[in-house]
């Protein structure tokens, strides 16, 4: 990693392929922008700090979710709270969003809801999975887990969701990109 031998425009375009990754992650998780913000930031400087630990023969990108993951956790440990509720109806209305911007939002609101229900070890993979795009191998790299139990934790909260929300759940992994199959479920009925 060039960063790690003090090249500055590396650590430049670090910043600008994964900050807004782990940004909307973050942002999704903790729903309070500033304390999105401050993760974000804290990824940052906790990357700088260890870039002479990075193993070059790793990915990056699973490294850098991982201290993106353990700074969140630790902010909810800190914090001793729950996420916040995302918006409500009302507010949707404020802000001004069409009929269908509002279905949307509906379906993804019920998703949310759904995977709030979720147990937080199938959660996180999920999110990280489709709304992130990681891989499975990525996710069990983010997390110390193998692939496959990574596969395990995935096909038991899409198991939940189906049993909370039906088959009706919008189609996620085209937003993040994610090509990889979700395990047990059909690619052609949603995620």
């Amino acid at each position: 990693m060039a960063y790690a031998s003090g090249d500055s425009v590396a650590f430049q375009e670090l910043f600008r392929r994964y900050a807004p990754l782990l940004q909307r992650m973050l942002l999704r998780q903790l729903r309070v922008r500033e304390e999105a913000h401050d993760l974000l930031q804290q990824t940052f400087l906790q990357l700088h700090r260890a870039r002479l630990d990075f193993d070059a023969r790793q990915r990056f990108r699973p490294w850098i979710f991982t201290i993106a993951l353990n700074l969140k956790r630790e902010h909810w440990r800190r914090a001793r709270r729950r996420p916040e509720a995302p918006l409500d109806d009302a507010m949707l209305a404020e802000l001004g969003v069409d009929a269908r911007g509002a279905k949307r939002w509906e379906a993804r609101r019920d998703l949310l809801h759904g995977l709030a229900t979720l147990r937080p070890e199938q959660r996180e993979v999920i999110e990280l999975h489709w709304f992130e795009g990681l891989s499975f191998g990525e996710i069990g790299a983010c997390l110390g887990l193998t692939a496959n139990a990574v596969k395990v934790r995935a096909h038991r909260g899409y198991v939940g969701l189906r049993e909370r929300l039906g088959d009706d759940l919008p189609p996620l992994e085209a937003e993040s990109g994610n090509r990889e199959p979700s395990p047990g479920i059909d690619p052609g009925s949603g995620p």
